[in-house]
């Protein structure tokens, strides 16, 4: 019996190695680099440029190169390297739709927790303690254990929503809803999608003190005068009046118990009419996919308390927290939206 060379499950295995591939390109700054050139450049001065040795960054520039992040060019027989038009865009801290602090995050802290997958599922619990020695009752203290990693991770949402946070703004119709209230809205990038998109409203970020603190520091200027902060904990503090609540990236780091007991809190702050947007990844309802949803939900396991969870499962925790004619919005990117009524 004759078997079929097993390329998917040999891509499969060797996939961290694309990911550490681009993770070091990125902290090296190679991309950076040759973005600030202007030119294309050999491979002594990247070599030069980035502070590394010529074998290795011939070896990686090679791979980046076969991963289509990089482009050769030859003269009077010298080998030059240049960004792909989806590095520059993507892959260079200048560029205002940059991943390079999701990446550093990935590379730094999720990767880290990935190592330790295994104790993950066997447990069927966050693998902090063993990844950073750091106890993960409280959840986001686990998470902004220092505030250098509470940056990183707000550099990470950042990058997100200021590449994704359009389309889920937009999958319905939120220009009824004037007064919105973004819980755990992080660094604001979410928000200023939203003023951007619907001009008569105004957003405020509730978040954790230290978090509204760095926000105002490093991510939303004054001149944003439609986005306004409110200091608290979503679970501990009431929440105030508004037309409609934001819980984006939120209800996927909890239980389902503890969603649905934030859900009911903001049901009962709700203006009569207003609603909730729940945004996340969805899972198809038979669960086959899509694969990011997925490998999501894993990481969740390894890093929170949540899952990733079907449109479905949201409607359910929405209706048990009182919200009626709920809509569920895929737009075909990595995130989704789902719309609440009181």
């Amino acid at each position: 019996v004759s078997i079929a060379y097993p390329r998917r499950i040999l891509d499969y295995m060797e996939g961290f190695l694309v990911s550490k591939t681009l993770f070091t390109a990125c902290e090296l700054g190679v991309f950076d680099l040759l973005a600030s050139s202007q030119r294309p450049l050999s491979l002594e001065e990247v070599a030069q440029g980035i502070g590394a040795s010529r074998d290795g960054t011939e070896r990686l520039l090679a791979a980046c190169t076969g991963l289509d992040l990089l482009n050769t060019h030859t003269l009077a027989g010298q080998v030059l390297y240049s960004n792909t038009e989806q590095s520059s865009v993507y892959l260079t801290r200048s560029s205002p739709v940059s991943l390079t602090q999701s990446i550093h995050y990935s590379s730094r802290t999720i990767y880290l927790c990935w190592h330790y997958l295994t104790d993950a599922v066997r447990e069927g619990r966050n693998q902090y303690e063993k990844a950073f020695g750091v106890k993960s009752q409280d959840l986001f203290e686990a998470l902004y254990r220092s505030e250098e990693e509470m940056v990183k991770f707000m550099q990470l949402m950042n990058s997100i929503w200021n590449i994704c946070g359009r389309d889920v703004v937009t999958a319905f119709n939120l220009s009824p809803f004037t007064t919105i209230y973004d819980l755990g809205g992080c660094s604001g990038a979410l928000a200023k999608q939203c003023v951007l998109a619907y001009p008569e409203c105004s957003v405020t970020i509730f978040d954790l003190p230290k978090v509204v603190k760095t926000s105002r520091e490093h991510f939303v200027s004054n001149d944003n005068q439609r986005i306004n902060f409110h200091e608290g904990d979503f679970f501990k503090d009431p929440l105030p009046e508004a037309d409609l609540y934001i819980l984006a990236r939120i209800l996927h780091d909890w239980t389902d118990e503890r969603s649905v007991e934030l859900l009911t809190k903001a049901y009962k702050a709700c203006r009569p009419g207003g609603g909730v947007l729940v945004i996340e990844a969805l899972l198809c309802e038979d669960g086959s996919g899509p694969l990011t949803a997925q490998l999501y939900s894993l990481n969740m396991l390894v890093q929170t308390e949540g899952k990733e969870r079907t449109g479905a499962e949201y409607t359910t925790l929405l209706t048990a927290s009182g919200f009626q004619n709920i809509q569920v919005q895929k737009t075909g990117k990595i995130y989704d939206a789902v719309l609440g009524r009181k």
